[in-house]
């Protein structure tokens, strides 16, 4: 019989650590997933996963159960990738001689007609990473959260622990920003 998060969590406080094992099998998956959308190389996603459980664990008596555990899990592994986007900030400027060729293409069709750059979603959505790689870790971050998981600014003020307003600054400079280093490589390429 398959005992639910809670009857884990009070195990675990009891000191049956093997209970914990259910809890990581159940939420693994979907912290894969969030940790995918924050670094590249699978390693890293590896090690973020390892940490994300790792603080979890030792976290645990700060879970209060007032909402639930996968959503205190989730906060933590959204912290966890942003912790891990700052510890790992490099300058991540790329040239527009390192795109692939279907990134080229793309971003020579965007810029002689943006309207009618929707046919390779591949080589954009591709493009998008790249231009993801090279903002800032709170830039990269609200990006990733309202513009591709579409989560709404409550929801990320919730994830974040940041403040409503301070969502909506930090959207409104990040688009900026994703915009900047978007005009910086068609200047390389177009000047």
């Amino acid at each position: 019989m398959e005992r639910d998060d809670a009857e884990l969590i009070a195990a675990i406080r009891k000191g049956d650590t093997a209970s914990f094992e259910p809890l990581v099998r159940k939420y693994q998956p979907r912290v894969f997933a969030t940790a995918r959308r924050y670094a590249r190389r699978e390693s890293e996603v590896e090690d973020i996963v390892q940490e994300v459980f790792l603080k979890a664990f030792q976290k645990l008596d700060s879970y209060r159960s007032e909402a639930p555990f996968e959503h205190w899990l989730m906060r933590l592994a959204v912290r966890t990738c942003y912790d891990f986007l700052r510890a790992h900030q490099r300058n991540r400027e790329t040239a527009f001689t390192e795109l692939a060729q279907p990134e080229q293409d793309w971003l020579d069709r965007f810029v002689a007609d943006p309207d009618d750059a929707t046919e390779n979603a591949a080589a954009a959505r591709a493009l998008v990473q790249r231009l993801l790689s090279q903002l800032s870790p709170p830039a990269r971050l609200v990006i990733t959260l309202l513009e591709i998981e579409e989560r709404s600014v409550k929801e990320i003020a919730a994830l974040t622990g940041w403040s409503v307003p301070l969502v909506k600054v930090r959207a409104f400079r990040a688009r900026a920003e994703m915009r900047k280093c978007l005009e910086k490589l068609a200047r390389e390429k177009y000047l």
